[in-house]
């Protein structure tokens, strides 16, 4: 059994596709605009590496960019890459564009092998055993001249995966897992 609102159905059906899809929009729905460009700059703060680029065209994933991407956000203690998920990139393009920001990204932590994240785990409560980070869904975050409760904050606002608040290292760490906040 189903309940209708005929009030609803009549305004609904004299509304236009584009009127009730505007009216109910959201970010993921956003981004599958054809159109613009999406541009990221990382930097690598234990490597010292920079790359910047269009990770996003016209539609289109520029794979050139991507695995540009991937070589700088590359578990730097094992010297492995692996392919970093779209969303991740997407969630922070998305940070920066809440908090009106363009800088460069400073990266503290993105792929790790799962060599990597055993070690770390085996020093720390704060480093999860099946973390996100080993499937190419995280990173671990710092814009400078942003206050990082500003970047928890916007990150947070989005709902686009999980985000952590690492004041005393000085960063945040986004995902592209459930949303969660810690």
């Amino acid at each position: 059994m189903s309940l209708v609102c005929p009030a609803r159905r009549q305004v609904l059906l004299g509304l236009s596709g584009v009127a009730v899809a505007s009216m109910f929009s959201t970010p993921a729905q956003a981004s599958r605009s054809t159109q613009g460009f999406r541009e990221l700059s990382f930097y690598n703060r234990h490597t010292g590496e920079r790359e910047q680029g269009q990770f996003w065209a016209e539609g289109e994933y520029n794979q050139e960019t991507l695995s540009l991407f991937s070589k700088v956000l590359r578990d730097h203690r094992q010297n492995q890459s692996a392919p970093m998920d779209k969303r991740l990139y997407e969630f922070v393009y998305n940070l920066q564009q809440t908090i009106g920001n363009t800088d460069e990204v400073h990266v503290i932590s993105g792929y790790r092998s799962p060599v990597t994240n055993n070690m770390l785990a085996s020093k720390s409560n704060g480093v999860a055993k099946k973390s996100y980070h080993m499937k190419g869904m995280a990173m671990d975050l710092a814009i400078p001249g942003v206050e990082l409760k500003t970047l928890r904050d916007a990150a947070r606002s989005l709902e686009l995966g999980g985000v952590g608040y690492y004041p005393r290292s000085g960063f945040i760490h986004v995902d592209c897992g459930p949303v969660r906040s810690w």
